[in-house]
């Protein structure tokens, strides 16, 4: 099986949420992983907020940090390409859409049609709902 994994996933598992083991998992059941330039932005934006703000400190955000960057050292990372920003920029069922969410979704499209089967691991409601009405399955189902 192949996923794609979208930032809200990914965080949950490196923020330790409710929702952690159960993404740790999905991940480690995968044959592929696919992960855009976003989603290890955000994560690491996250990450660094959080140790500024004293939400973790500054060696559980290392630890968290150095977790994301192994993690993502087996994933495939697709960059935001040309095509994915034409995508992103062109309107998707149940607009309005945040722009990160656009390029998450586009960047899902993109890769689903080199990767067939491809399945999307969001925990955000709004990027399930969008990926739902373009016909890209759901993990956790």
């Amino acid at each position: 099986m192949s996923v794609y994994a979208e930032s809200s996933a990914v965080l949950s598992w490196l923020l330790d949420e409710e929702s952690s083991a159960e993404v740790r998992r999905l991940l480690a059941a995968q044959d592929v992983v696919i992960a855009s330039d976003l989603t290890l932005i955000e994560c690491d934006r996250v990450i660094l907020r959080a140790a500024a703000v004293g939400e973790l400190t500054e060696g559980e955000a290392a630890e968290r940090r150095a977790h994301l960057t192994e993690a993502s050292s087996h994933w495939q990372i697709l960059r935001i390409s040309p095509e994915v920003v034409d995508r992103a920029r062109s309107p998707f069922p149940g607009e309005p859409i945040r722009t990160l969410d656009a390029i998450h979704l586009a960047s899902a499209l993109v890769a689903r049609a080199a990767v067939p089967g491809l399945k999307l691991l969001s925990l955000d409601d709004r990027v399930r709902r969008v990926a739902r009405a373009i016909g890209i399955e759901l993990l956790p189902a």
